[in-house]
């Protein structure tokens, strides 16, 4: 009974549309994400690179329980993803290329106040990502972040220019709302309720301002607006 049982589950999820497979396998990673990890791929558009001053090792994992070599002093690696107590690294390890956690006390940075920046990017993009999660948008976030937490706006009025994108996204809410007559049997004389027409009525509205590639204002409807507006900091400028 159990490999029938088996046997039957493989071919549903054979039958299974490609679209719901790929939903299953989304989901997943989503669930398995660790909200303490920032993968910086997603935040900045060039890679931070770092100085390995001193021999450290290389974990698996960001506990540090599973050692898979050490990084060579005097090379560059690129910084993949960090938490508050350890950078993942991509680098050259004893013997071969190796992707793992390390000390940040390993590293230096052309930039003198990269511990700091690194902190601040790692503080800011765990707000932010609770921010989407919830789909919402705060001044300071990017037009990538707000496209990330609403989608694509309904409207939209945007130039771009050396600073980033300027101009205004507007996000509304339809309802479709059904309209009835009460009509009177003229045999009966019972009253009826007879459907009419539809109305497309707007729900909520929320308009985000950006000045300069970060957003500048934002303005919600009332039946949208659960408190005070809420703001982070601009994304981290580094250094090179």
């Amino acid at each position: 009974m159990k490999a029938v049982a088996l046997v039957s589950t493989l071919l549903l999820s054979l039958l299974l549309p490609v679209s719901a497979q790929v939903k299953r396998v989304e989901r997943k990673s989503l669930i398995d994400r660790d909200p303490d990890v920032v993968h910086l791929a997603e935040h900045v558009k060039t890679p931070i690179e770092l100085t390995v001053v001193k021999e450290a090792p290389v974990f698996s994992d960001k506990n540090g329980k599973n050692k898979l070599g050490a990084l060579k002093t005097g090379q560059t690696v690129v910084l993949e993803a960090m938490t508050e107590k350890a950078y993942k690294v991509r680098g050259q390890g004893e013997k071969h290329g190796v992707s793992g956690w390390v000390g940040p006390q390993a590293f230096s940075s052309k930039d003198p106040n990269f511990v700091e920046n690194l902190k601040k990017l790692h503080t800011r993009q765990v707000e932010v990502q609770a921010l989407i999660d919830e789909k919402l948008v705060a001044i300071g976030m990017t037009p990538d972040e707000v496209s990330k937490a609403r989608g694509n706006p309904t409207k939209t009025s945007v130039k771009q220019t050396g600073k980033g994108q300027s101009g205004r996204w507007e996000y509304l809410d339809i309802e479709q709302v059904q309209h009835y007559t009460y009509r009177r049997d003229p045999v009966s004389g019972q009253v009826f309720r007879q459907f009419s027409h539809v109305t497309e009525e707007e729900k909520n509205k929320t308009v985000v301002e950006f000045e300069n590639g970060v957003v500048s204002s934002l303005e919600e409807s009332e039946q949208r607006r659960g408190g005070p507006v809420k703001i982070v900091v601009p994304p981290v400028v580094w250094a090179w």
